[in-house]
């Protein structure tokens, strides 16, 4: 269910049900966390990247019998959201690892919030990302709410979950949803290379990155503004800015070490 490939200093996790265009179930999501979680504890891996096999990135929640209301009543989707989806959006956010998502299709409810949960998305110019909940009467979970609101605006974030069109990779790249939408044939190429870069950068200094981002959506200014001075403090102890302050006066690549 999740294929797992380790390069050197990154990881490459697939989503892999592609008959049922990787749509996930409580075992599958059980398999991406633990996935997360290695990843997480392996200090050789430096980044991450998150793809689906097949036509499909991911489908969203599997619509299975067991998502049907039953002789004790309804199913417990909060139990569902809370313990499972989201705790594959938590991994991710609180990951000090940058991770890439690589749409390579369609990306739907539960699925379209696992790629925006990532750092960097890149999608296929053939992928589609659509919030699906209302068309089965539900609300928005994963993150979908938070991630549309802060990225495309709430406008747009509200015609998205209220109307459940699909949206084109492009127009997604337009709106600021997605970091960009690439020829189908060179996804994959440009996303693991994307990742190997970012494996080969400072990994403190990205890790901080991510809880600046983390936190600008809350914070005040002032609050921000000693956040980074504080991470900047940290940053600026490390053996990878005095080998990038190096490499710059000495005009070359710098080599980070993590």
């Amino acid at each position: 269910m999740i294929q797992i490939e380790i390069h050197a200093g990154w990881r490459k996790l697939t989503l892999n049900r592609p008959e049922k265009f990787n749509a996930v179930n409580t075992e599958m999501l059980a398999r991406l966390l633990a996935a997360l979680d290695a990843a997480e504890a392996d200090p050789a891996t430096r980044a991450l990247l998150l793809t689906g096999n097949g036509r499909g990135f991911c489908s969203g929640q599997e619509l299975s019998a067991e998502m049907m209301p039953g002789a004790n009543g309804p199913p417990d989707l909060e139990k569902l959201a809370g313990e499972n989806h989201h705790e594959v959006v938590r991994r991710l956010r609180a990951s000090r690892l940058p991770v890439v998502c690589a749409v390579n299709g369609v990306a739907a409810g539960a699925g379209a919030g696992f790629a925006l949960a990532c750092d960097i998305v890149l999608a296929a110019k053939s992928a589609r990302f659509v919030q699906a909940f209302v068309k089965i009467g539900l609300v928005p979970d994963t993150g979908a709410s938070f991630f549309l609101t802060h990225s495309v605006g709430e406008a747009r974030a509200r015609a998205l979950a209220m109307l459940g069109e699909a949206i084109p990779a492009e127009t997604a790249a337009a709106w600021g949803m997605i970091w960009k939408a690439v020829d189908d044939a060179a996804l994959m190429d440009e996303a693991e290379a994307m990742t190997a870069a970012l494996a080969n950068g400072p990994a403190g200094a990205l890790a901080g990155m991510k809880q600046l981002f983390a936190a600008a959506g809350t914070n005040t200014l002032h609050a921000q503004l000693d956040l980074e001075a504080k991470l900047q403090g940290e940053a600026g102890r490390t053996a990878d800015f005095a080998e990038g302050v190096r490499a710059f006066q000495e005009k070359r690549p710098p080599v980070f070490g993590g």
